[in-house]
């Protein structure tokens, strides 16, 4: 067999458009024959597939799966609203997250067990696509919530939320606090979970702001505190008041609910989306490492 080596595969890269990985197997199944790797690649719908890989895909849709003890939520991008309506990539999406699940949310193993899927969804309707990301929760009971669905358990925003406890109540409470976190978009679950360095911030800024100037000192501690209990209400998802109740938080309606968060998670459709400008040469060397 002849050697693949990096030139071989940045030309046929160059010459395809088509990913690192796959013009390495398309070389090595082609006893590094250009031409012959080349229409392997088309053979395979790659090509097509990766002529569409540097246009933002930004659409798509945020899917949940659950099983058991598990739940997914699971990000898969389109270019445009269009074809999140397509029934072939819905069928893709459900079809991804369902693997997901089946690997308990590892986003390598599922992005390698999909990845032709993908690509030959692709070379179907013509637009590009990515699995974005996936999260995974567990705990005693699963509860999901889907806003903005365009088909049953797909829309803009994923939410999944593990509860621990056998309260008789949890079941129904449970969807309420779903719904709650789409509603306020927690960054922690708990005050514990907070990075110090964010506290930090949040004291620095409170102080630069000018709102304790001049105050003595054991009253700018309470201010600062009291700074603070606000920013845990706004970011904690134990501690914001809950949406159903704001007299309540969160904390407090689970407890009486026979109930405690064991994990949360949750995707918005496309936020932070940015077009990555890839090196070529960078990437070759990364891959024959």
């Amino acid at each position: 067999m002849a050697e693949v080596t990096a030139k071989l595969i940045q030309e046929l890269r160059e010459k395809t458009s088509a990913g690192m990985m796959d013009c390495k197997k398309a070389l090595m199944e082609n006893n590094g024959d250009i031409a012959a790797a080349a229409d392997w690649l088309r053979q395979k719908g790659i090509v097509k597939a990766a002529s569409k890989a540097g246009r933002v895909a930004a659409s798509g849709l945020v899917t949940v799966v659950k099983c058991d003890n598990m739940g997914c939520v699971v990000e898969l991008n389109a270019e445009t609203d269009f074809v999140a309506k397509n029934d072939k990539f819905q069928k893709l999406v459900a079809d991804v997250a369902n693997k997901a699940l089946e690997l308990s949310g590892d986003f390598d193993a599922t992005l390698a067990a999909v990845k032709e899927d993908i690509a030959s969804t692709i070379a179907t309707i013509g637009e590009n696509m990515n699995l974005r990301r996936i999260a995974k929760v567990s705990g005693g009971h699963i509860f999901s919530y889907i806003h903005n669905a365009l088909v049953p358990g797909m829309g803009q925003i994923g939410v999944a939320v593990a509860i621990d406890g056998d309260g008789e109540k949890i079941n129904e409470i449970g969807p309420k606090i779903a719904m709650h976190i789409a509603a306020n978009k927690p960054e922690f679950m708990t005050i514990a979970d907070v990075d110090p360095a964010a506290v930090e911030r949040e004291k620095k800024v409170f102080i630069e702001s000018g709102a304790t100037a001049g105050k003595p000192e054991n009253i700018v501690e309470k201010m600062v505190n009291g700074r603070l209990q606000k920013y845990y209400a706004e970011s904690v998802l134990e501690e914001q008041p809950f949406v159903m109740d704001p007299s309540k938080s969160v904390k407090q309606v689970l407890a009486e609910a026979g109930g405690k968060l064991a994990g949360f998670a949750y995707f918005v459709l496309g936020e932070g989306i940015e077009k990555r400008n890839d090196n070529l040469a960078d990437e070759v060397a990364k891959m024959l490492k």
